[in-house]
């Protein structure tokens, strides 16, 4: 680096650390457990409440990454009977125990909840993460009229913090959702791959990756997830991994 910019460059970043910090004191961040102010201020997280998150425990299916109540096997139920287009994937949260926390982040606009989730994934799915090498992270999609009621794709807000965290880039570009689908929450695994049926198309002429790593929010079914799988296969991608910041439990 030239040594007379170095200068420019701290001056730089003392600009933007007092512009966060301002911005932080007229507009506090919220816990994403209790979602009250977080306390003490410049943190992410609520020191109380840090412990209170229920990550996913050892054992757990190794294609989904639902914790299993069987130590003696590999696979979940739901993945033993339904198999699946991706490769392998592992979320970081039991969603019973963050439901509220991330309704919040996903319809009440509480994004600055994705840099702790960000900051939880990386320090406990790290090695996972480093291991599929990657060469892109893929946000699932949201259909445009969604996001534009929304506001945001709260799949791309986290993948843009881990993104910042773990130097993979982010490529919304790649996919988009065609199909305006009814919410899943309330279908049952049958419905929901028939509702995601031709869901996604690929947006571009030549995806040139062969390795992605989709993320997402919650991983129920993985009917999402193989939809979307299905389309980067047909597109020549060989590897495919995702990342949720929750799963449901498996059986």
């Amino acid at each position: 680096m030239n040594t007379h910019l170095i200068p420019r460059f701290r001056a730089n970043a003392q600009i933007r650390s007092a512009a966060n910090t301002a911005v932080t004191l007229l507009y506090p961040r919220r816990c994403p457990f209790c979602d009250e102010p977080v306390k003490p201020w410049n943190a992410l997280v609520c020191a109380e409440c840090r412990q209170k998150f229920s990550y996913i425990e050892m054992p757990y299916c190794l294609k989904c990454g639902k914790h299993i109540s069987d130590s003696g096997r590999e696979y979940c139920g739901d993945c033993a009977a339904h198999p699946h287009i991706y490769d392998s994937g592992r979320a970081l949260f039991s969603y019973r125990g963050v439901s509220a926390s991330v309704a919040r982040f996903k319809y009440r606009g509480r994004r600055e909840y994705a840099a702790y989730y960000a900051a939880c994934i990386v320090e406990e799915l790290g090695g996972f993460i480093r291991s599929c090498r990657a060469e892109a992270l893929i946000p699932v999609p949201l259909h445009k009229s969604r996001r534009r009621k929304r506001g945001y794709n709260q799949a791309q807000v986290l993948a843009e913090e881990l993104a910042a965290l773990t130097g993979i880039p982010v490529r919304a570009d790649l996919i988009e959702r065609v199909e305006k689908t009814a919410p899943m929450k309330d279908l049952s695994a049958v419905e929901r791959q028939n509702n995601l049926k031709k869901a996604f198309k690929i947006c571009c002429n030549d995806v040139k990756l062969n390795i992605i790593m989709i993320i997402d929010d919650i991983y129920t079914t993985g009917s999402t997830i193989d939809a979307m799988s299905r389309e980067f296969r047909k597109a020549g991608v060989e590897r495919i991994y995702f990342v949720t910041l929750a799963i449901g439990r498996g059986i």
